[in-house]
């Protein structure tokens, strides 16, 4: 009898299981079914909202004649316009949405500043985005310098499958938080070798530092990237050393960022005729590629030297340089070259943008302090991955000080698909330059826009619907992307965050500052927004 109930139990189980694998797969099927349905809706709705929009003939359009003149002769409307100018004046004179033609080469497109337009391009822009522009980089490395770079370009000017495998090779490595968090001690260290130089070159009686002081930010940003991509001190923070290469990869890299932008968006021959800037130009990417490759290579040496003397690092001690040559060597050395490129300008610019806000605003300072103090309650105390996770409001001063002084005018991709931009009819594989600017500054964007507000970015109870939602923050995710958006956002993006938390946090901890001038003009704009005035900062030591 045993035996019968055991089997009929048995039978009454596997009848069960059969039942709910059954009933599993329908509720697949009806899932798979009604994913297709709605993916069948939302290919009809896009339909209809294809049909309904106006065609791209239609879209307001600048005449290439007009605006040849008026961007490159003399008395044209905008010669004398940097890149910001530019892209305001042409709003103002034709509108949110409107075509620009090829000219001499350059590929036509259309330009909007409709943040509605920006998430509808980013959100179809596929696995591998076409992001347009940095074709001079790309003639530098596909063909002037083809010899060195052997088809491996980097992430910048890198397209399709060729820049997939390059970026699943490299973002293991930089954007992983673990992995960046790994730099904390060595970066805590330059951090504060740059708090001594602060002391050593600010005048005894103002306490404020000299008309240079963007130079000595420089050798802060160049050696901080150094010590993550090659795990080496340069020393540029020390007073005695004025390494020649070190002056020439600077001014390189600034005729980089003021070349570039006039060879690639005012009218030029460049890309059929070697033009005396087109030389200059490739004279500075020569200098960069020198000057970075000397320091590559230096960490190459040593690196070796390591190896054969059986030195095993372990992994919080390896450089990005170290962990990718694993890998590749020459996907190695071009990344960590790159990281020395792109690592000094651009996160020189943004830091200053924070001082600026931070510098100008004592209010806001003072509560700054106050959390910083908490995380380094000595002046010398060190950084660690716990306390560095309760810095809200350090994140939304620099957050609020890059709307305020943005790095770039705006954002490009190619489209991957049709989509409707603005009403009208854009298909795809259409160049879409995206320009947030007057987003940035509206009061339509960001309640009380022209004020300084970290506030606007600091979660609360209102994000689980516990009470009113933050009534300073912005009504359109897409208005500020500064590191870009999707699979090609800043691959740099949690080094630099790391990078200006820490250094900002360790100067509020050690001073107060100030900055006694006028902020009118701060930035010229080229590739990147750079400072254009002294900046004469006031530091006065805190007591612990």
């Amino acid at each position: 009898m045993l035996k019968i109930r055991n089997c009929v139990s048995i039978i009454q189980g596997q009848r069960e299981r059969v039942a709910l694998f059954a009933y599993t797969n329908k509720q697949k099927r009806y899932q798979r079914n009604a994913a297709a349905a709605v993916k069948e809706q939302n290919v009809a709705r896009e339909d209809v909202e294809w049909q309904q929009a106006r065609p791209f003939d239609e879209i307001p359009a600048t005449g290439a004649l007009s605006l040849t003149y008026n961007m490159a002769f003399p008395g044209g409307k905008y010669k004398n316009m940097d890149l910001t100018q530019l892209m305001l004046a042409m709003r103002k004179d034709y509108g949110e949405f409107f075509r620009m033609p090829a000219i001499f080469g350059s590929d036509p497109m259309v330009m909007t500043y409709n943040p509605k337009d920006f998430e509808t391009v980013y959100r179809h822009e596929g696995i591998w985005p076409h992001r347009p522009g940095s074709d001079t980089i790309r003639h530098h490395r596909e063909k002037y310098r083809k010899d060195f770079f052997q088809g491996v370009e980097g992430l910048i000017p890198t397209q399709g499958k060729t820049w997939g495998e390059f970026r699943s090779i490299v973002n293991p490595v930089l954007m992983q938080p673990k992995n960046v968090r790994l730099y904390y001690k060595k970066m805590s260290q330059v951090n504060c070798e740059f708090v001594e130089s602060i002391k050593a070159i600010r005048d005894p009686n103002t306490l404020e530092v000299p008309d240079n002081f963007l130079e000595h930010i420089n050798r802060w940003t160049l050696e901080s990237v150094s010590v993550v991509a090659l795990d080496k001190q340069l020393g540029l923070l020390t007073e005695s050393n004025k390494s020649e290469s070190v002056k020439l990869l600077f001014k390189s890299l600034d005729d980089f960022f003021t070349y570039a932008a006039v060879l690639e968006v005012q009218p030029s021959p460049w890309r059929y005729i070697q033009t005396p800037m087109l030389k200059k130009l490739m004279k500075a990417f020569d200098n960069i590629k020198d000057v970075t490759l000397e320091y590559v290579n230096e960490a190459l040496e040593r690196l070796e030297m390591e190896e054969k003397k059986g030195v095993i690092k372990p992994e919080n001690e390896q450089s990005v340089l170290e962990k990718l040559l694993k890998i590749d060597k020459k996907v190695a050395t071009i990344m960590a070259m790159d990281m020395l490129m792109a690592g000094v300008d651009t996160t020189s610019s943004t830091f200053t943008g924070a001082m600026l806000s931070i510098a100008t605003h004592p209010e806001k300072q003072d509560k700054l302090r106050e959390e910083v103090m908490r995380v380094l309650p000595n002046k010398d105390s060190e950084f660690t991955e716990a306390s560095m996770k309760n810095v809200p409001y350090l994140r939304a001063c620099i957050k609020e000080s890059q709307r305020i002084y943005p790095l770039v005018v705006g954002h490009a991709r190619t489209t991957s698909r049709d989509c409707v931009l603005s009403g009208y009819r854009v298909p795809a594989g259409t160049f879409v330059s995206m320009c947030p600017l007057n987003s940035l500054s509206s009061e339509q964007y960001f309640p009380r826009a022209s004020e300084f507000l970290p506030e606007r970015w600091m979660r609360s109870d209102a994000d689980s619907g516990k009470c009113p939602a933050n009534p300073l923050k912005s009504t359109n995710p897409f208005v500020f992307l500064p590191f870009g958006f999707g699979p090609r956002m800043c691959v740099g993006k949690r080094i630099v965050d790391m990078e200006l938390e820490l250094g900002i946090a360790r100067i509020i901890r050690n001073f107060k500052v100030e900055f006694n001038h006028s902020t009118d003009n701060a930035f010229r704009s080229v590739l990147i927004n750079k400072p254009d005035i002294p900046l004469k900062f006031k530091f006065t030591d805190l007591d612990n």
